[in-house]
């Protein structure tokens, strides 16, 4: 069975926060890449790639990472099929 490549945008409400949230996402995927952008005026967003099932959907893991403490807002910028 093929798998998709997710790459998530998460928004934090208090720029600080960022490490606690790259903690929480972790115990619910498994990150394969996680890095901070600068978004501006002193705003950050974490942008975290993972690797799921393609059956699964993604809507479930953004539900429950938006559900975390600190965070603001979730994206998906992109899903990519990947084989392995």
């Amino acid at each position: 069975m093929a798998k998709v490549s997710v790459t998530l945008k998460v928004f934090p409400e208090d720029p600080s926060g960022l490490d606690a949230i790259k903690a929480a996402v972790s115990e619910i995927v498994q990150v394969v890449e996680s890095k901070d952008e600068d978004i501006g005026f002193g705003v950050k967003a974490l942008s975290i790639r993972f690797l799921m099932d393609e059956a699964a959907g993604v809507d479930a893991i953004e539900e429950k990472i938006a559900a975390i403490a600190g965070v603001s807002q979730v994206q998906v910028t992109s899903v990519d099929r990947v084989e392995l």
